[in-house]
C-alpha cells in the first residue's frame, strides 16, 4: 500500500512557480512537468526508501527530463516532500523545512 504523500507549503509554491515558468514558454512543457511530478510522487509513495539518502535525514528523487529533485523525509509512514528543488538552487536551502 502506498504511503501518504504531503507537500510542505513551500514545496507547493515551488511547484506553482515551476509550472508558471514552463507555462509561459509552452503548454506542452508545463503539462509534461506536472505529469512527471505526479509520476515521481507516485513512485516515491510506493517505495520511499528506494531512493538515495541525502542531507538532514532526507532522501532525493531526481525527476526525468526536468531539472528538479524531490527532497523528502519518511515520517510515521508518511512521505513529507520538503522541496521540489531546481537543481541549480543552492544545495540545502530547504533544510529549515525539516522540522515542519
Amino acid at each position: 500500500m502506498p504511503h501518504v504523500v504531503e507537500l510542505h507549503e513551500e514545496a507547493r509554491l515551488e511547484v506553482e512557480e515551476a509550472f508558471s515558468w514552463y507555462l509561459s514558454r509552452s503548454i506542452r512543457a508545463a503539462e509534461g512537468f506536472l505529469r512527471e511530478l505526479e509520476r515521481s510522487l507516485a513512485l516515491v509513495a510506493e517505495s520511499p526508501t528506494l531512493w538515495t539518502q541525502y542531507e538532514e535525514d532526507s532522501r532525493r528523487y531526481l525527476l526525468r527530463r526536468y531539472p528538479f529533485a524531490l527532497i523528502y523525509q519518511l515520517r510515521n509512514e508518511r512521505v513529507i516532500v520538503l522541496a521540489v528543488a531546481h537543481l541549480k538552487r543552492r544545495p540545502g536551502y530547504w533544510k529549515a523545512r525539516g522540522g515542519a
